[in-house]
């Protein structure tokens, strides 16, 4: 999936925050430990670095939503994660996005903070999913 067709991808799935550009996804993905994971009809950008990660966007269009993508894509994220040696990782989401909330909380996040105005004037929440020691 060329940058263009992911940026593409996010418009369609984001107006707040604005979606990423292009250019934006080219910079992003050519930092170090970030990763991109596709499913069809979605992806998820994600890094993880000395024992911390960080899920940056999720984007899965309307008309795919509640089919698994978005599941399938957090279950992938994690379990690169672990493979990675990730103890945590963490997310913004928009505090009225209950959907994505709901899926966060069932994949085992807990809200540990908030970020004001974070989404152009909606409240973000800090989520947290912390692995199993073992």
């Amino acid at each position: 999936m060329t940058s263009a067709a992911l940026a593409r991808l996010h418009a369609r799935c984001f107006t707040k925050p604005r979606p990423w550009t292009a250019d934006e996804f080219d910079k992003i993905l050519g930092l170090p430990h970030v990763f991109l994971l596709k499913q069809a009809g979605g992806f998820l950008v994600g890094r993880c670095a000395a024992g911390e990660a960080e899920l940056l966007t999720l984007a899965v269009p309307p008309e795919a939503r509640r089919q698994g993508t978005g599941r399938m894509l957090v279950e992938a994220f994690l379990h690169r994660v672990a493979l990675m040696g990730g103890q945590q990782s963490f997310l913004e989401v928009a505090a009225d996005n209950t959907a994505a909330r709901a899926l966060y909380a069932d994949m085992g996040f807990e809200e540990v903070g908030t970020r004001k105005g974070y989404f152009d004037g909606t409240d973000g929440l800090v989520l947290r999913h912390r692995f199993a020691a073992d």
